[in-house]
């Protein structure tokens, strides 16, 4: 098989949560586990830092890749889901992955893959394991799928866990209360190793406390930090990613790691060219200017709310589309009634049906009409938006990717 086949191979006989939502979801480790072993157990053979969390989870891995990176270490970037290109997904010092390894990567393993049959998650984290590990890479910067005590991710034993703001997002597999849900993303907590807790309500914060006592984890809360240093990551909500952060820089020196402030300073100011992180607050055109973010549940859209709230602007254009399993109703009752809508599917199975959008924002006064495709929506904004409108594209992370 060439790449192209290699790839179309992975998105149809493996099961993509993604794409194809609960069907792929897999509620142990034992596909990955014996997928590990099967291949020498590569998770064991590089430092890591494991990052879980609802929100902020991809902003803190890649800055953190562009700091480590900047400060001279071999650093792989594991995170999901992709934009544009499947290999996206795996990074070492901001190179994709070869084409040529993804190829005879399946080749090896897919006869395997038949008999396990895993998912595609499961089959593309081991494939990131295999491939740090023959890199000799010096640290890997792994993001959680979904979860945490059950993600593929959770073999390996890292240096410092790190844990974001906990939301509400996919709780038919992780809990109804957030309480309930930072419990899964808890289970990253590995006996003595240090945690680190972004911005979070007390009840979750005790929720953290309790699982670190229980496994003798020294933990450690972004609220005693002050980061000191700028970032390139657009949107006032990277303050509080960048106070995660600079507490895992504090505990990462304490384990004796090389980090200098100004590697950091540098790392932290150059995360998108480093890493080619996208869709955070994005700028993608002007004059009508035109922001992407990929926020896509609770947390997610006030954040990118109340960002809206703060631009200069004439009227507001709001390209939308959702996925079908997410809490549509709890979503669009944030959204602002000020602005047009243009309704829109992205082109994804999971993708939720136009008119059964479009309807139910009606309940929350959101005006606009249904587009066939997300392209159609964003020409039609274009055309109606004058110089100085703003045009807003989101709901989803497969809306964004199908726009930049």
């Amino acid at each position: 098989m060439n790449y192209q086949e290699t790839v179309d191979y992975l998105f149809s006989q493996l099961p993509m949560f993604q794409r194809v939502g609960a069907a792929a979801y897999k509620a142990d480790l034992s596909n990955t586990i014996a997928l590990c072993e099967l291949m020498g157990n590569p998770q064991n053979e590089f430092r890591s830092i494991h990052i879980a969390g609802t929100n902020g989870k991809g902003s803190v891995s890649s800055t953190l890749a562009s700091i480590y990176a900047t400060c001279g270490y071999k650093t792989g970037l594991f995170t999901s889901p992709h934009l544009k290109d499947y290999r996206e997904r795996m990074r070492i010092n901001g190179e994709m992955i070869p084409e040529k390894f993804v190829v005879d990567f399946v080749e090896k393993y897919r006869h395997a893959a038949a008999e396990l049959k895993p998912s595609f998650f499961e089959f593309t984290c081991a494939m990131a394991f295999a491939w740090f590990a023959e890199e000799l890479i010096d640290m890997a910067i792994l993001e959680v799928g979904m979860g945490g005590r059950l993600d593929s991710t959770n073999v390996v034993t890292p240096d410092i866990a790190v844990i974001t703001s906990i939301g509400y997002d996919h709780q038919q597999f992780l809990g109804e209360t957030l309480e309930a849900i930072a419990a899964e993303k808890g289970g990253i907590i590995k006996p003595e190793v240090p945690v680190v807790i972004g911005h979070n309500i007390l009840s979750v914060q005790e929720v953290f406390g309790k699982i670190a006592n229980l496994r003798k984890a020294p933990i450690y809360f972004s609220r005693s930090s002050s980061a000191e240093f700028a970032t390139d990551l657009q949107g006032s909500y990277q303050l509080e990613n960048m106070r995660t952060v600079s507490r895992v820089i504090d505990v990462a020196k304490k384990l004796g790691h090389n980090i200098t402030q100004d590697c950091v300073e540098k790392g932290a100011l150059n995360v998108k060219k480093n890493t080619s992180l996208r869709g955070r607050w994005e700028t993608i055109g002007e004059n009508p200017r035109i922001i992407t973010d990929v926020g896509h549940n609770e947390g997610g859209v006030r954040m990118v709310v109340e960002m809206l709230s703060k631009q200069s602007f004439v009227r507001l254009h709001i390209v939308w589309g959702m996925v079908g399993d997410k809490d549509a109703k709890t979503i669009l009752a944030l959204l602002p009634t000020s602005a047009t809508y243009y309704w829109c599917k992205p082109d994804v199975p999971r993708g939720k049906d136009l008119r059964e959008l479009s309807q139910e924002a009606l309940k929350f006064s959101l005006e606009g009409k249904e587009y066939p495709s997300v392209q159609a929506a964003l020409a039609e904004a274009k055309k109606k938006a004058l110089m100085n409108d703003l045009i807003f594209v989101g709901g989803s992370v497969f809306v964004v990717a199908e726009v930049i």
